[in-house]
């Protein structure tokens, strides 16, 4: 069984200081490993690992490197052509991070500024949609990844950085000072985050699906997401202290792979 993994999707998939890959996401993903090595009543079940970053995580599951991409992937009908998704573990929200003293607060205050977006994500499709409607004539950067876009942001290279709301709460808490950055702007769309594996493999998506519908009704999902989200994390104690917002309490609820795209 090999997993795919980030290298930089704090809390949900990361490297530790042992530069094993730890997080929010590899926590489901090794418990979907245990529902697999029981279901094929296997005494163990090897796992490897194989980096993946925002442009090779698809890749990597078509062509068959890893079974599970366990990361902070967005479920929607374009990636769906190639892949499949688990029922959502998370759901995030697009915004922006800037340094506290920019005067940016939403998205009409950055009319002719530099904005980064990582390879791979779908932010850069929104940032262009939203170009397009208000004019805001943006000058697009592209970070390599996650780590990069912030740096941009600290270093002044670039004015905002748009991801997922919860990735730029873990680049501000791991950040040297915090206080110099802001996360703002109305929510440009929802992301569904799920676990990714291989399309037109029913039998497989239904056994992690039926997993993943037990360890929400079980209280497990919620347990995981206290621990990456209201809690110290490693490497540096950093506590996002970010409440479970509706969507993801409706989903464990009740639990489905049905998202709105």
């Amino acid at each position: 069984m090999t997993i795919a993994h980030r290298e930089a999707s704090f809390p949900f998939s990361y490297l530790g200081d042992d530069k094993k890959p730890i997080g929010y996401s590899m926590d489901i993903c090794l418990k979907l490993v245990d529902a697999i090595k029981k279901e094929l009543k296997l005494p163990q079940l090897n796992v490897n690992y194989v980096l993946v970053t925002g442009s090779t995580r698809i890749p990597a599951i078509v062509e068959g490197k890893a079974d599970l991409e366990c990361g902070s992937t967005t479920n929607n009908a374009e990636r769906r052509k190639q892949v499949a998704f688990t029922i959502p573990h998370f759901f995030a929200t697009a915004k922006m991070i800037v340094r506290t003293d920019s005067g940016i607060k939403n998205w009409t205050d950055l009319k002719g500024k530099k904005v980064v977006t990582s390879k791979g994500t779908t932010t850069v499709k929104l940032l262009n949609d939203r170009d397009k409607v208000r004019g805001l004539d943006l000058k697009l950067l592209e970070g390599a990844d996650h780590n990069e876009s912030f740096g941009m942001v600290e270093s002044g290279a670039a004015d905002a950085f748009t991801v997922d709301d919860v990735l730029l709460y873990g680049q501000r808490a791991n950040a040297k000072d915090p206080s110099k950055f802001v996360v703002v702007g109305d929510s440009l769309s929802t992301e569904p985050y799920a676990i990714m594996l291989r399309k037109d493999d029913p039998a497989f998506k239904n056994l992690l699906d039926r997993e993943m519908a037990r360890l929400m009704s079980d209280g497990e999902v919620t347990k995981l997401y206290d621990k990456w989200f209201r809690k110290p994390v490693p490497p540096k104690g950093a506590n996002l202290n970010m409440p479970m917002n509706f969507l993801l309490r409706d989903n464990i609820r009740f639990p489905t792979d049905k998202v709105a795209d």
